[in-house]
């Protein structure tokens, strides 16, 4: 049986590309640890462990009437970022992809009758949020799948997403890593303030009441007390989390959603990105193996 070999609450935040003179500069002579928490997590996770492929909760990949899973044997190219392109600019990528894995995926949701598609049309966009990580995780040697966002889905939708992605893992006989892209709080300065927030302080972070809220949820995490990050999801939207928490709460599901205990290892200070929340964490499976969420079926489903 394939299974979940570790996975992790990583972020994208852009400037973990720029160049490290440029970090140290913007943050006061040292560098953020959200960059070289990047260079540990390859030393001591993704150069080490025994997986297949590493599937990614890509929060930049905002679909809208189905989550949908890239099914490309490869993807290949050069990216620039609409967003921010001259931070962002021709980035030369070459990601092997796991179509077997994507379609199943897209075949046990329509089983579950849940909301997911597999697709590998050749023009599909590519996001950051799986690119940054890729280009620092990443090996040539180990597939890369990814995975949106479904800006329509309600927190339990994301729950039973993570949890069909687990069950077509173990049917397929996969070891994976899981990455969920994104950061925490997401609420960003007015532009004429950015250039004087940029440095990795937390007190930096848009709000107080952003901050605490993230603090508290990475206390949560540390403790292995998902239950809580999932039960308190209403009160976490009111400080606007990216993509509605979604790359979390999708591989929450993945990893036993409230049943999972597994203690989330800081690889990275909680940091500012130009006033929203990021952190690395790093969840291992608890006895050996992540206990099991059932999905559970929610209507008719458009895709699979």
């Amino acid at each position: 049986m394939g299974k979940i070999v570790g996975a992790g609450l990583i972020s994208h935040a852009p400037v973990v590309m720029m160049s490290e003179s440029t970090r140290m500069r913007a943050n006061g002579g040292r560098d953020f640890t959200l960059a070289t928490g990047l260079i540990r997590l390859r030393d001591e996770i993704f150069d080490v462990a025994r997986y297949d492929t590493v599937v990614v909760f890509d929060s930049h990949w905002r679909t809208t009437t189905e989550a949908v899973v890239a099914a490309h044997a490869r993807r290949s190219g050069y990216f620039t970022s609409d967003e921010m392109p001259a931070a962002l600019r021709q980035l030369p990528y070459d990601l092997r992809g796991d179509p077997e894995l994507a379609h199943a995926i897209a075949g046990v949701a329509a089983q579950r009758a849940s909301w997911i598609d597999a697709v590998d049309d050749p023009c599909l966009p590519i996001h950051y949020a799986t690119l940054i990580p890729w280009r620092h995780l990443g090996r040539k040697d180990k597939r890369w799948l990814t995975i949106s966002v479904c800006q329509t889905a309600t927190s339990a939708d994301f729950l039973r997403m993570g949890a069909i992605v687990a069950e077509a893992i173990e049917r397929l006989d996969r070891d994976a890593l899981l990455i969920a892209s994104g950061g925490l709080s997401h609420a960003f300065w007015p532009l004429a303030e950015l250039c004087e927030r940029m440095s990795g302080a937390s007190s930096n972070i848009v709000t107080a009441a952003a901050r605490d809220a993230d603090l508290q949820r990475i206390a949560w995490l540390e403790a292995g007390r998902h239950d809580r990050v999932i039960e308190s999801m209403p009160a976490f939207l009111r400080v606007h989390p990216e993509a509605n928490f979604g790359h979390y709460l999708m591989m929450a599901g993945a990893l036993g959603g409230h049943a999972c205990a597994s203690r989330g290892e800081a690889f990275s200070e909680y940091e500012n990105g130009i006033g929203s929340g990021h952190i690395h964490l790093w969840f291992r499976p608890t006895g050996g193996q992540w206990p099991r969420a059932a999905p559970r079926h929610s209507g008719t489903p458009t895709g699979g």
